[in-house]
């Protein structure tokens, strides 16, 4: 009998015949060894895995892996759903990448208690709504979608025709939306409301030092999924690590070690991650671009923490991309974190940075509401980076406090604080904003590194690619107020609105002498 059917007659032998015997021999936690796990890095322990989760979840027990045992997990996909506390320990976990037989299958994935359903019977909601209009068993998360209009149309290398409109939001028994998650978007119809209960119980899932071996497939946007998939709110993962090996001149790219999605309340505390290498394909538009692949992703996730995260390469090693990027996120929060990248695609909601250093990819989003950025540093040409590819659009506002941008590139002419392009000659699905308010108290802009000829100080605003004379372009709202106080500048010269200020005749800025 080969590897393929020894393991999977085994689990089934122990799940049928063993289960009460397990329990006998244990009352307080399930082992991986309990279900034929042998632990030594070269037997396919993943069967042993699948099966010790699902009587861990009949039982409602909690499983511990062995201090010292490393597990092997093979490149025959499987998945082990997790519904109770787990600590992987100080055992060591391998993930073979290599020659998968399944991309999209997951190591784990934490479920919750109650499944998602359909909510029917709804009316249009209204940006800023503050209540659904009908009652909930319990606080939840919801999923709106209309599917009569595309937005995050997205421009450049990655162009596609955008996505159905949609984001999330919590909303309590009563059918009370909470206001820092509150709707965003104006929904002519309901094509769908999905219900996803949040779990009023902590689940923790802590420890163990995994390593993958890297896939060896084509360069081609054939995204991984084999870490852990958090689909349960309110959890807790702390102390975990993750190695990645094996990587070559070519690979595809990983969507995330551990990623969010469609869950709110989940913290992520105290792990050691790995940027992938940065891989080269040919994008929607028929030209070269870089492949984005992460460690840390969230999509559709509310209040969402990330602390004392670092990673195991340095965050200004620009041969590996950076660790983190979501999608259609709310309140996302980093409490230092010394990672490469922060990137938030299509719209977050409201992000608060603290106590963080950025490295080589910066802090890169589009969005609404309040971007909070304290005691932090940024190793980048930009405080701030809008991404161009969906209008380099932020309504809300921004707040920056005792920060340090640090130039790493001597060439730079333009060093800017809030870059981002819109031509006005793409239709983004939406219409496109610039902070109404921009606060900065302290920032130390150390630009000494800057030998360019051209570079006459720092800018406020880049130029945004859009020509300040034209007349028929989409609109681009670009009106506010910028407060600058206590700022300082290395180099000592002074500073600008941007390279082109036209665009920018609706600004007031404050507390700063612009040349």
């Amino acid at each position: 009998m080969n590897k393929k059917t020894l393991f999977p007659c085994l689990a089934a032998m122990m799940l049928s015949v063993g289960s009460l015997g397990v329990m006998a021999q244990n009352n307080e936690f399930i082992t991986y060894e309990q279900f034929g796990a042998v632990g030594d890095g070269v037997h396919d322990d993943m069967d042993a895995i699948v099966a010790a989760h699902a009587v861990a979840n009949e039982r409602n027990m909690p499983v511990r892996a062995t201090d010292g045992k490393t597990y092997y997990i093979g490149n025959i996909a499987r998945t082990a759903t997790i519904k109770t506390n787990v600590d992987f320990g100080k055992a060591k976990f391998i993930i073979n990448d290599v020659e998968l037989d399944n991309i999209h299958k997951n190591i784990f994935v934490i479920e919750p208690s109650t499944k998602p359903y359909e909510l029917t019977g709804v009316k249009p909601l209204t940006r800023g709504q503050k209540n659904l209009g009908v009652k909930l068993p319990t606080r939840s998360l919801l999923e709106i979608v209309d599917d009569s209009h595309n937005i995050y149309i997205r421009e450049g290398l990655n162009q596609n025709n955008g996505t159905a409109q949609k984001e999330v939001f919590i909303a309590d028994e009563n059918g009370d939306i909470e206001e820092r998650s509150g709707i965003v978007w104006n929904y002519k119809q309901v094509s769908r409301l999905t219900v996803f209960p949040i779990d009023k119980t902590q689940l923790t899932v802590k420890g163990g030092i995994f390593t993958t071996v890297a896939n060896q497939c084509p360069s081609k946007y054939t995204y991984h999924g084999r870490g852990i998939q958090i689909n349960r709110s309110n959890v807790r993962i702390e102390n975990v690590t993750h190695y990645v090996t094996g990587e070559l001149d070519h690979g595809a790219p990983y969507s995330a070690f551990f990623n969010v999605d469609h869950v709110a309340d989940v913290v992520i505390s105290n792990c050691l991650l790995t940027p992938h290498k940065t891989y080269g394909t040919i994008g929607s538009a028929g030209k070269p671009v870089n492949m984005g692949t992460y460690d840390l992703g969230g999509n559709s996730a509310v209040n969402i923490v990330y602390e004392h995260i670092r990673q195991t390469i340095s965050i200004d090693d620009s041969r590996y991309w950076g660790l983190y990027g979501s999608n259609f996120c709310k309140n996302l929060t980093f409490d230092d974190c010394h990672v490469s990248r922060f990137d938030a695609h299509m719209g977050v909601e409201n992000v608060t940075l603290t106590n963080c250093i950025f490295g080589h990819m910066g802090v890169r989003s589009v969005g609404f509401g309040t971007m909070l950025i304290e005691n932090c540093e940024i190793h980048h040409s930009n405080l701030i980076s809008l991404r161009e590819d969906y209008g380099s659009s932020w309504e809300g506002e921004m707040i920056i406090r005792n920060c340090k941008l640090k130039a790493m590139n001597p060439d730079l002419e333009h060093f800017v604080l809030i870059s981002g392009s819109n031509t006005g000659r793409h239709d983004f699905g939406y219409l496109c904003y610039l902070p109404e308010k921009i606060t900065i108290d302290g920032l130390e802009i150390d630009d000494s590194i800057i030998k360019a000829k051209g570079y006459k100080g720092p800018d406020i605003f880049g130029t945004f690619n859009r020509d300040a004379q034209a007349t028929d372009l989409l609109p681009f709202v670009l009106k506010g107020k910028v407060t600058m106080n206590n700022v300082t500048v290395k180099s000592r010269k002074p500073f600008h609105l941007s390279a082109n200020p036209g665009i920018f005749k609706d600004y007031e800025v404050e507390g700063v002498k612009l040349k």
